[in-house]
């Protein structure tokens, strides 16, 4: 009968979750930094550094991202294009395009990655290693001359 297969259902969605799991990593996958490095040299992404633009005055950017503070990744990513090109100077994704999100150490891109899937843009990734890690590796290599 119809009413026993409902009985099931959290055995049923605790199943698809866990088969799904390795399959959903693999779509919506932390960035590394070399994958990033590659990325950003293809020019095929939008890299979005959601901190807030003090922190970028004073610590920096990666280059070639678009500052779009946490607080209003929701609200761009459903603009206009022509006010989103206003205000962040660059041209507004498509839900088809490839986006990376990155902060200071991946909380806050956490969230916007959340945020993005959940407005459809399902090729979002994130950058874990945020700035921090950016730097480390930037600095480093310049230190010893790579």
């Amino acid at each position: 009968p119809a009413g026993s297969l409902l009985l099931p259902l959290p055995v049923c969605l605790k199943s698809i979750k866990g088969s799904c799991h390795n399959f959903c990593t693999a779509i919506f996958k932390d960035v590394t930094y070399k994958e990033l490095k590659n990325l950003l040299n293809s020019k095929k992404i939008m890299l979005i550094d959601v901190r807030e633009t003090w922190e970028i005055v004073k610590y920096g950017k990666i280059p070639g991202s678009v500052n779009i503070p946490l607080g209003e990744v929701g609200e761009a990513l459903q603009m206009n294009p022509k006010d989103f090109k206003e205000k962040y100077n660059e041209v507004k994704p498509s839900k088809s395009d490839s986006l990376v999100f990155s902060c200071l150490a991946g909380v806050r891109s956490k969230k916007a990655l959340d945020t993005a899937i959940s407005l459809g843009f399902n090729s979002a990734q994130h950058y874990a290693g945020g700035w921090n890690e950016w730097a480390t590796y930037e600095f480093s290599e310049k230190k010893h001359g790579n």
